[in-house]
């Protein structure tokens, strides 16, 4: 019998038994692999409950199989395993390090043994041998079996094991018992199992039947119950009275039945259970008009809706149906129209979130409609997933289309109106048209209009003559359309045509009595145009090099791009309050204005920076008083009595301009104005989104791109942009002191991007030649940090001043005074104390 060899005792005692338990389980795992793959299949099977799939005699069959399997396995692998021995361990770690030092330090000296000089070196080598296996860390097993088990065998059984424990039960296990002669006489008796699952539409979740310890179950209709029963078949009935239908046989081992009335459920036998079931109906959708009708950008109409249902709206439709009764019936329109069939269109319904309460807009494009301006019926029909349908009444509205303000524009569209109206109408149509072109010199601008205008009605009268199909008039109808596009937004490659065209558009918008809309969307057009213009008139004049000649004293005056954005809105707010005549007279003033302005260079006029630093000191200012009149409105809500005994005082310290000027702001809000002070909070919103627009055109004119100064300028005035943004939401809701926070936000990132571009402008001067005389630094040292030019005894400041005049420091330890009083009063809103203690710690 072979000694076993000692341990050395440099070997580490963890390294070593480490080592043995991974020999031990690499081992364990190639003897017995088959073994443990077929138990894991044979419970996964179980706790999927296969074997209530399968007729009991299979059960059993399957069973002594699967028993058989598994004792074959572990008799395989018993008599292949074999436990390591403490030699198989230290045979392990020696071929883990270099050179075998275990069996260095095992082996003993044989030859020249009784020299000294050999013993040294022998004591010698097992010393470092010692060394190296102090240093013996545990050898990983090798647990691969790829050439044991070349088809994976063991990780399919693995993946079903896992599938079952995730989605199968343990407890199901239980049941094989169940499937023996004679069990369910036993102790336990017979067992059943029991789930409800409601329609899926619902979203409700699958109850479990066996957990439902209350005696009445309120269920959604249409929900379906399944049973299993165990044990002895008979000894479990079912009796139940809420699915209308007979069950063939009660004592079936699986039930099914859907819940179609209010009854009973019970399961008679051992361990059996009742239960009262009441039907939760499924309530058919509901959906109405919730809102007027209305004209949104390029023409289209906004139609706002509701709709309810319990389970979420899951489609619907819109049907828009000419309401003949409510027609006009003069001119094209006296004949008979032809048949055309309703629009039906697909009711918008939210992409995500919540659909069983919900707001949505319908919005579409009907200005090409053969009805469009038209009095219509417009149907609104919603659906749920149970194939409910819930309709609206009919709601009588005009087909909101796209105007035009160009007159002939507007009659091409009336005749376009009238020919697919109806085909009879195509003589009388192609007549209108010759008339209209008896003298075109007097309507048409450009050549090109005139001649699609004449090739459009010869074949017209081409198909009138051969007798107008329906091809045919649908194709004179488009042409007419592309027609009057033309003549309405004409040629707009010259500048100064589109400002004359933009400027005679708002003009016959004001006499044919436009929208708000309409009339904001021809300001912006105007507003777009004379940007246009101006910079052909910079360009041209900066080619000419600025020798331009120059009016004697008196006959010319200097206006700056602020100035005529001034204008703009001055002509917008007439309008806004119905003074068209005024307005009409202001427009003829800006038009013979542009057309006799020219471009003017030198000590004459302001720097591009200059002019920037002017707006965003306006936009400041602006800011400020809608800062100052959102503060006064969130405290006449806390304070209704309050307002009037601090009206004198505010008076007072505004310098005696009162609301009108102090606070009202500029920018197309009527600074100076007192009738336009007492404005409410939809109002405000307004007033924020016009300051906010603004700023974003300011943006566009920035000077100092592409420098680290007038990008960090750009980025400042984007913060305040956004934060304009959130303070005309917050007025739009009605949250007085979060836009106050966002208000306070956007003054602050103004104030930064104006330091950056004053940086800016600072570094472009420096930068250009000939900028170092005498003149320019005294100029640019009388120059206050917003650019402002000196006042009139030489003094830094002017009466554009961001405080109206007064003493910034008193007047802000006037308001801190005012704020620390105020957070100091216990009886205040809570919601008031709050931001008055947030305006103190931020100051």
């Amino acid at each position: 019998m072979t000694a076993k060899p000692p341990v050395p005792s440099q070997i580490p005692r963890l390294s070593f038994w480490l080592t043995g338990a991974g020999i031990v389980a690499e081992r364990v795992l190639r003897s017995f692999w088959l073994f443990f793959s077929v138990v894991m299949l044979v419970l996964a099977a179980l706790m999927l409950g296969l074997q209530d799939l399968i007729a009991v005699e299979f059960v059993w069959g399957l069973a002594g199989l699967s028993a058989l399997a598994g004792l074959a396995t572990l008799a395989f692998g018993a008599r292949n395993m074999r436990f390591p021995t403490r030699t198989d361990v230290l045979i392990r770690l020696d071929a883990s390090l270099p050179g075998r030092p275990i069996q260095a330090l095992i082996d003993t000296q044989t030859v020249g043994a009784q020299d000294a000089a050999s013993v040294a070196l022998w004591q010698a080598h097992q010393a470092r041998m010692a060394q190296r296996v102090a240093e013996a860390s545990p050898v990983e097993p090798d647990l691969k079996l790829s050439t044991r088990d070349p088809y994976a065998v063991r990780y399919m059984a693995l993946l079903a094991f896992v599938v079952a424990v995730v989605f199968g039960s343990i407890s199901r296990v239980e049941t094989v018992a169940g499937l023996a002669p004679g069990v369910g006489a036993g102790a336990g008796g017979p067992t059943w199992e029991g789930w409800i699952e409601p329609p899926r539409y619902t979203g409700l979740p699958t109850l479990y039947l066996n957990d439902q310890a209350l005696e009445t179950l309120t269920l959604p209709v249409n929900s379906r119950i399944s049973l299993r029963f165990y044990g002895e078949v008979g000894a479990l009935t079912l009796n139940e009275t809420i699915s209308g239908q007979v069950i063939p046989d009660p004592s079936a081992p699986e039930q099914s039945l859907v819940v179609t009335k209010a009854g009973s459920l019970s399961i008679a036998g051992p361990n059996g259970q009742s239960w009262l079931v009441q039907i939760l109906q499924d309530m058919p959708p509901q959906i109405s008009v919730s809102g007027l009708a209305e004209t949104r950008a390029e023409g289209r109409m906004a139609l706002p809706f509701t709709a309810q249902d319990d389970y979420g709206i899951s489609g619907g439709q819109v049907t828009v149906e000419l309401d003949l009764l409510a027609v006009d019936r003069r001119h094209g329109l006296s004949v008979a129209p032809d048949s055309r069939a309703a629009l039906v269109l697909d009711l918008p319904i939210p992409i995500t979130g919540d659909r069983s309460d919900f707001v949505e807009t319908l919005i579409e494009d009907f200005s090409q409609h053969p009805w469009a301006h038209l009095p219509v019926r417009i149907t609104l029909t919603a659906n749920d997933a149970a194939g409910q349908t819930g309709e609206a009444a009919p709601f009588g509205t005009a087909l909101l289309a796209r105007g035009f303000f160009d007159p002939l524009a507007a009659a091409i569209v009336e005749q376009r109106r009238d020919l697919l109206w109806a085909r009879a109408n195509a003589a009388r149509v192609a007549q209108f048209m010759r008339a209209i072109s008896h003298r075109p010199e007097d309507l048409f601008r450009s050549s090109t209009g005139y001649l699609r205008y004449r090739i459009i009605l010869r074949r017209l009268e081409v198909y009138t003559q051969a007798g107008l199909t329906p091809e045919w008039q649908t194709e004179i109808a488009a042409a007419l359309w592309d027609l009057a596009i033309l003549l309405e937004d004409g040629n707009l490659g010259d500048a100064l045509e589109r400002l004359r065209r933009a400027q005679e558009r708002l003009s016959e918008a004001m006499k044919n009595g436009a929208t708000d809309e309409e009339i904001a969307e021809l300001m912006q057009d105007l507003r777009e145009a004379t940007e246009d213009y101006l910079r052909q008139l910079s360009r041209q004049a900066q080619q000419e090099g600025g020798d331009q000649p120059q009016g004697q004293s008196g006959e010319s005056m200097q206006m700056t791009q602020d100035d005529l954005q001034k204008m703009m809105d001055k002509i917008q707010e007439l309008m806004e309050q119905g003074r068209m005549a005024e307005a009409q007279q202001a427009l003829d003033e800006l038009q013979q204005m542009m057309e006799n302005m020219r471009v003017t260079q030198g000590q004459q006029g302001q720097s591009e920076g200059q002019r920037a630093m002017e707006g965003l000191a306006d936009t400041l200012r602006n800011q400020q008083g809608l800062s100052d009149q959102a503060f006064r409105d969130l405290q006449e809500q806390f304070n209704p009595g309050a307002q009037a005994g601090e009206s004198q005082e505010n008076q007072g310290r505004d310098g005696g301009q009162g609301r009108g000027q102090s606070h009202s702001g500029q920018g197309g809000t009527g600074a100076g104005d007192g009738e336009d002070g007492q404005q409410g909070a939809g109002s405000l919103a307004d007033r924020q989104q016009a300051l906010r627009e603004e700023l974003r055109r300011q943006q566009e004119n920035m000077p100092g791109a592409g420098t680290p100064e007038g990008d960090a300028t750009r980025e400042s005035l984007d913060r305040a942009g956004r934060a304009m943004e959130g303070a005309e939401q917050a007025l739009r809701e009605n949250d007085m002191a979060e836009a106050l926070d966002q208000q306070s936000s956007a003054m602050e990132a103004l104030r930064e991007g104006m330091r950056s571009l004053g940086e800016a402008m600072a570094q472009e001067q420096q930068n250009q030649p000939g900028q170092g005389t005498q003149e320019g630094d005294a100029q640019a040292q009388n120059r206050d940090p917003l650019g402002r030019q000196p006042g009139s005894q030489g003094s830094i400041g002017t009466d554009e001043n961001l405080l109206q005049g007064q003493d910034v420091y008193r007047r802000a330890r006037e308001l801190l005074d005012e704020i620390r009083r105020r957070s100091g009063e216990g009886e205040r809103p809570e919601i008031e104390l709050d931001y008055l203690k947030r305006l103190l710690d931020r100051f």
